[in-house]
């Protein structure tokens, strides 16, 4: 039985640290507005690890489209790029700085993984869209639980090639 429509949210920028907050803040207001509070903290980290990859990595622009997808109990949050090259997860040592954004990804999600699309790709992540519950909405992975080295790229993921209204 489905008890809710599918909902979608799309929003097109330039990945720069001054727009990263923008879309926190659009991410967070459109959970808000679909009763979605309890997986705010999440998605608005998820978006910002990838929009910051998007950043660091992409070329040779940083234009990207970011997608919330609610279908079901689930949310789907994707961002597209122009940049062909596929992420993988990286074993960052203790001191590194970086390079641990997909491993955060692997452990804040329910699911994750990466397409190629076009010229460019996708990486999108799944959350539990609960709503009875919203202290059980998201779950974390303990953080020695193994993360999904192998075989993340292959499902197109919940959502593909849905676009809605664009925002901002």
């Amino acid at each position: 039985m489905i008890r809710q429509p599918s909902r979608h949210c799309t929003v097109e920028l330039q990945a720069v640290p001054a727009r990263i907050g923008h879309v926190r803040r659009i991410v967070s207001a459109q959970l808000r507005y679909w009763r979605l509070d309890a997986l705010i903290d999440p998605a608005a980290l998820g978006v910002t690890e990838l929009l910051a990859n998007v950043h660091r990595h992409a070329r040779p622009s940083k234009q990207c489209t970011v997608e919330l997808c609610v279908l079901l109990d689930q949310l789907t949050v994707s961002v597209h790029d122009e940049d062909p090259r596929l992420p993988r997860i990286r074993a960052a040592d203790t001191w590194d700085t970086c390079g641990r954004g997909l491993a955060l990804i692997a452990a804040l999600s329910e699911s994750w993984g990466v397409r190629p699309d076009g010229s460019g790709k996708v990486v999108w992540f799944t959350l539990p869209a609960l709503t009875t519950a919203p202290e059980e909405a998201c779950t974390v992975r303990g953080y020695l639980e193994p993360l999904p080295l192998e075989d993340t790229g292959t499902a197109a993921g919940p959502c593909p090639g849905i676009r809605g209204t664009r925002v901002g």
